[in-house]
């Protein structure tokens, strides 16, 4: 299981622009890597109670501009609205301290460019919170599964994303400009996980669709996308993403990915093993040996964290390379920008 890899104070972070939940499990994972949540700032009292709750120590800066200014903070890590993560992460970069987001990292190419120019000029990390893999100890069980060949060269990935959207959204999660469409918005998790389980570093878009099936309420909301593309090392990936979670499920979404090989296939049910009582964690290995159903969490745990911490202090890239993080988001935005708007 990884353990922390600094001492405490030794890697300092901030959290600011609490807009999502995600926050939280980033700030979580660099703690248990070590790291020390030094500042939290919003301008929403009420998030930033939520934060202190569960870091009692924290200090509540009165501005961001009171954590850009610290010099021992290190990174910064925020989950803004979506739209505004990309400026946020330039003004950390240009303070000198690099930036750890939630996904999605951003919503335009535009601002891919910018973020692009500015991590080459600056030296600074744009890392990206991709929870559905980093932060999901049945993808991290495949992860190993794949790199010891246990399945084989693989041949596709296919992600399915289903969320409940439940209550209580924010207004800016149904306007597009702001929350950047499903598969700019959820579908970068698929793209992450495509490009990174087929060891792919670029690909097309070979087909794309949205719809707003049964949210007229909601008109800017795409409650459902897919996308297929095709890699450079000759892999396939298709994911589906969607806002239908039925009441009836016991989680909030039924993730599951499918990694075909040459010589087997895994699937993950990473939320919850349905009809069976049991939450998720699980992983199904199918090869020349035989059928294996291996449980994972508790067991595999998250390096990402641990390696972020280290690649930050010691300017490396072996928790995910720039170019990687940076990918799956133009992917993301570039199936949203060509998706056939599907009529119901």
């Amino acid at each position: 299981m990884p353990a922390p890899v600094v001492e405490p104070g030794e890697f300092a972070f901030a959290a600011t622009s609490l807009d999502h939940g995600h926050v939280y499990g980033m700030c979580e994972g660099l703690a248990g890597a070590g790291g020390t949540l030094k500042w939290v700032h919003d301008p929403d009292p009420a998030r930033v109670e939520a934060m202190r709750r569960k870091f009692p120590d924290v200090r509540v800066a009165r501005s961001e501009a009171e954590i850009l200014d610290d010099a021992e903070v290190r990174l910064v890590a925020g989950a803004a609205v979506t739209s505004e993560r990309c400026a946020l992460g330039l003004r950390v970069m240009e303070a000198g301290k690099d930036y750890f987001t939630d996904k999605a990292p951003l919503t335009t190419l535009e601002q891919l460019a910018a973020a692009r120019e500015a991590t080459a000029r600056t030296g600074r990390k744009y890392a990206v919170y991709y929870s559905e893999r980093i932060h999901v100890e049945a993808a991290v069980l495949a992860e190993q599964l794949v790199d010891r060949g246990a399945i084989g060269r693989v041949l596709q990935v296919m992600g399915l994303g289903p969320h409940r959207l439940g209550t209580g959204r924010p207004d800016w999660f149904f306007e597009k400009e702001k929350y950047g469409g499903i598969l700019c918005d959820i579908g970068s998790h698929n793209f992450d996980q495509m490009l990174h389980f087929a060891g792919a570093k670029d690909a097309e878009v070979s087909h794309a669709a949205i719809a707003n099936y049964h949210h007229p309420d909601h008109p800017e909301l795409d409650d459902f996308g897919e996308a297929g593309i095709v890699m450079d090392n000759g892999a396939t990936g298709y994911c589906r993403v969607d806002w239908f979670t039925p009441d009836g499920l016991s989680t909030w979404g039924d993730g599951r990915t499918i990694i075909l090989g040459t010589d087997g296939y895994l699937e993950l049910r990473k939320y919850v093993n349905v009809g069976t009582g049991e939450g998720g964690g699980h992983v199904f290995l199918v090869a020349g040996e035989g059928e294996h159903h291996l449980v994972a969490d508790g067991k595999a745990g998250f390096p990402y964290f641990g390696q972020l911490v280290l690649d930050c202090l010691e300017r490396t890239e072996n928790a995910m390379t720039q170019e990687h993080a940076f990918k799956a988001a133009e992917l993301s935005v570039l199936a949203q920008q060509q998706a056939r708007v599907l009529t119901p």
